[in-house]
C-alpha cells in the first residue's frame, strides 16, 4: 500500500489518499473533489474542474495519467 496526497495529485489539501495501485488513489482522488466541492469546498473546485476533464477526455490527459502511475511509483510502500 502506498499514500499520496490531495496536493500531490493536483488538488489544494493535503488530505492522505492509500491504495494498492494508482488507480485506486485517483478514484479516492476524484470522490474527495466531488464531496469537498458538493460540501461548499470553492478551493477544490478547480482541481473538481480538472478531474472532471480528465475523466471526460482520456487520451488528452494520458500525461498527467502517466505522471501519477510514476509519482506513485516512487512513493514508498506504507
Amino acid at each position: 500500500m502506498k499514500t499520496m496526497t490531495c496536493r500531490q495529485l493536483g488538488g489544494p489539501c493535503d488530505l492522505a489518499l492509500a491504495g494498492v495501485t494508482a488507480d485506486e488513489i485517483i478514484k479516492q482522488q476524484d470522490q474527495h473533489l466531488k464531496d469537498a466541492v458538493a460540501g461548499g469546498d470553492v478551493a477544490h473546485q478547480p482541481a473538481r474542474n480538472d478531474m472532471k476533464g480528465r475523466w471526460r477526455h482520456p487520451k488528452k490527459s494520458l500525461g498527467w495519467y502517466n505522471d501519477v502511475k510514476k509519482a506513485f511509483a516512487d512513493q514508498p510502500d506504507d
